[in-house]
């Protein structure tokens, strides 16, 4: 996970004294009858590697293009470092865009790609170029400059249209998809060099994208978006483990719901009564009532698996491995319960086990109180 460059606080979003480097108020885009988003609302701040993440179509790219002025809010304003955007044309904002598609000259050079921004604003051809190779040095292309876009592989030409976008010193570097076009293991690879360049500049990132390890992995925080709408923003370990609602708990990775009610109450623990798994205990939570409707979240990786009943788990069901997934460091479990239901679970293979729970096997599926996350919507 990244964590913003430079300042002692290395978390400003925690104070309420700190003040966000973009603030964007009531933002609505129209496109005649259709609303591509909805009233937004977001802080930003200085340093931050922050992440739009959402499907495609819940309006995350053309948040991402009002930020850079190539779209005109229908109401609502933004500010970017104190000044407000709405009357900045594209070329005066402190910003620069990185496309999905890179959109490199393919007759020019990897080093005159660079330094064509530059050069295009009147900066002296011997200070371009000397620009354009620092930026190169510091995405490790400086031995291919002179090479052409097609003698580059896919991630050598993403960190050259990376070195181009920030050539240019912006103080707010947008990026749409930028590591959509990679191969898995490369994207992998490419995630980490992004962070280490995102510090090393202090430069404030916005990231679209809508893979769900991607936005994990690089940011800061994330915008989880729906329908024009930030359903919830957090720090991944805060989004992961405590969703706020059943789109952002199924959206990002895997869970299991269970539908239930309210059925008892107490200091200690709470009960839920559900369809699929009967009474189930939980961690009493504020602010809930008997009888309320609510669901039950809990992620695969906090079930526990035992041929042997547990004697101790409040929370456990009998039933059979249906399906199961080897994928080295983890193994994927999908258990049919007795009443049909199939529940998911995985497990470490931290340790070199000689008789690994396997197909078709009996086994008893349990969970501790405190893994469920109760849902009110």
């Amino acid at each position: 996970m990244a964590q913003p460059a430079g300042a002692c606080e290395t978390k400003p979003w925690r104070s309420e004294a700190a003040k966000p480097f973009i603030s964007v108020r009531n933002i609505v885009k129209q496109f005649g009858d259709f609303t591509a988003v909805a009233n937004v609302d977001l802080d930003i701040y200085k340093g931050e590697l922050f992440c739009l993440l959402g499907e495609s179509g819940c309006g995350k790219s053309t948040l991402l293009r009002m930020l850079a002025g190539f779209e005109h809010p229908t109401s609502g304003t933004i500010t970017i470092d104190g000044e407000n955007m709405a009357r900045v044309p594209p070329d005066r904002r402190p910003t620069n865009m990185m496309f999905q598609s890179y959109a490199l000259f393919p007759h020019m050079s990897v080093e005159k790609n660079v330094a064509y921004g530059l050069l295009r604003e009147g900066l002296p051809r011997a200070e371009a170029y000397a620009r354009a190779g620092e930026m190169l040095r510091m995405v490790k292309l400086e031995k291919l400059a002179r090479r052409k876009p097609d003698q580059l592989s896919g991630g050598q030409r993403q960190r050259v249209a990376l070195a181009r976008a920030l050539v240019k010193k912006p103080k707010l570097l947008l990026l749409d998809e930028p590591l959509g076009a990679l191969d898995k293991k490369l994207r992998e690879e490419t995630q980490f060099e992004l962070i280490k360049i995102q510090e090393s500049l202090g430069v404030t990132f916005i990231v679209v994208t809508h893979d769900q390890d991607e936005a994990m992995t690089l940011a800061t925080r994330i915008g989880v978006m729906k329908d024009g709408v930030i359903e919830q923003i957090g720090e991944p370990r805060e989004i992961y483990e405590t969703p706020n609602s059943r789109f952002v708990a199924d959206f990002i990775g895997s869970v299991n719901l269970f539908e239930g009610k309210i059925d008892a109450a107490a200091p200690d623990l709470m009960r839920i009564e559900t369809q699929d798994l009967g009474a189930v205990l939980l961690p009493p939570q504020s602010g809930l009532t008997l009888g309320q409707p609510v669901w039950g979240a809990v992620r695969p990786e906090r079930f526990a698996l035992s041929r042997a009943k547990p004697e101790t788990a409040p929370n456990a069901w009998h039933g059979v491995v249906e399906e199961m997934g080897y994928i080295g460091h983890m193994s994927h479990y999908r258990i049919r319960l007795a009443n049909g239901v199939l529940i998911r679970a995985s497990q470490s293979n931290r340790l070199r086990d000689e008789d690994p729970i396997s197909w078709d096997e009996k086994v008893w599926i349990s969970v501790q109180p405190s893994a469920f996350r109760v849902l009110t919507r």
